[in-house]
């Protein structure tokens, strides 16, 4: 019995919920939504909640608490990291907080110049070198086109200048080091390439297309072929090409980074989906290796599938981070306060529907 058939069981329905939509995607794509209505046109019922406002306030609170003189936001080593930095601002992104806007709005601009300011002449940003610098420079580009997309451009200011220059070419970037497979890896080369690091690439990219720059049809042509060839059998998704077993943290990013090309049907979508269900369903309280990377990506996955998909996990997903939170507003893991603050914030903020990545 597929999770589609559970749904209909345990809700008494003859079918998904909606009625399939046909949808043009910012790349372009024609597509239509199988799975239903996504969240963003049918919220689930009581997606809000007290306990989830005062615990997202809370949190961002602590998360402010948390940045550097220098506008930065720590790794647990203590170092400086743009991608911990890119997240914890799109964290106060999503509550509506923007440069110059908002409670948080220094927070984000803080954090909006140590970006600026960490990005080298071949334009890559990278200011911690001990991890391979594609996978911040691909959260770092996504920060840098939500807050231009956002903004509209800011106006013809001279933060918007730099904003815009540093954009294009973070994405010009991007495309010079997509490798023959179609993805991306931890150094800006065309050498190889893995599932993880590809979709914060394909994630940027489509930020920066829905903000107006333009990214050529090719490139995600490439990155959603080299998507489908990782998926295995089970529907869940190896970290290469080649051999490997499925992992539900990947494969949530691999689901993600199809609904980010434009691809909303399709079996490999459905496969992914009862995937997530059958291995990552939360509720269990059980803290996983990768755990909030693995829900950072699957509750995109579901907000896009829509549908009895995310009606099923939303409530589950937010009632378990809300209890994992700290008194003091903090959430943790091994790789420090930030990183897991700013993950499950996002993730809890997701039905607010601020952040226009997150919209078909």
């Amino acid at each position: 019995m597929n999770v589609n058939e559970r749904f209909r069981r345990a809700r008494g329905v003859c079918g998904l919920a909606g009625v399939a939509a046909v949808l043009v995607c910012a790349c372009g794509v024609v597509a239509q939504d199988a799975a239903g209505t996504s969240a963003e046109s049918a919220p689930a019922a009581e997606e809000f909640t007290p306990a989830m406002n005062e615990a997202v306030q809370k949190g961002l609170a602590a998360l402010a608490r948390m940045q550097q003189q220098d506008g930065s936001f720590e790794l647990r080593n203590s170092v400086s990291n743009v991608a911990i930095t890119a997240l914890a601002c799109i964290a106060f992104m999503a509550d509506g907080h923007l440069p110059g806007r908002g409670r948080y709005g220094q927070v984000v601009e803080r954090g909006l110049e140590f970006i600026l300011a960490n990005q080298n002449e071949a334009g890559v940003i990278v200011a911690d070198m001990q991890h391979g610098p594609m996978y911040g420079h691909g959260f770092a580009t996504l920060f840098l086109a939500e807050v231009y997309g956002m903004t509209r451009g800011g106006g013809d200011t001279e933060l918007s200048r730099r904003t815009h220059d540093a954009l294009v070419r973070a994405c010009r970037l991007i495309i010079n080091t997509q490798n023959d497979e179609g993805g991306w890896r931890y150094n800006p080369v065309p050498a190889d390439a893995d599932i993880s690091v590809t979709i914060t690439q394909i994630m940027a990219l489509r930020s920066a297309r829905n903000a107006g720059i333009e990214i050529p049809r090719a490139t995600i042509d490439r990155a959603v072929e080299y998507v489908r060839l990782c998926q295995n059998v089970d529907g869940g998704f190896r970290y290469q090409l080649g051999r490997g077993q499925s992992a539900w943290p990947r494969s949530a990013a691999g689901l993600a980074s199809l609904y980010y090309a434009g691809i909303y049907e399709g079996d490999e979508l459905t496969r992914g989906l009862d995937y997530l269900v059958e291995t990552a369903l939360p509720g269990g309280g059980q803290m996983s290796a990768h755990y909030f990377y693995g829900h950072y990506y699957a509750v995109q996955a579901m907000y896009l599938a829509g549908g009895e998909y995310w009606a099923r996990w939303w409530p589950l997903a937010r009632n378990e981070l809300i209890q994992m939170q700290s008194a003091d507003g903090v959430w943790s893991d091994s790789y420090g306060p930030p990183y897991a603050t700013a993950m499950a914030l996002i993730v809890l903020q997701m039905p607010k529907r601020y952040l226009p990545i997150f919209q078909k």
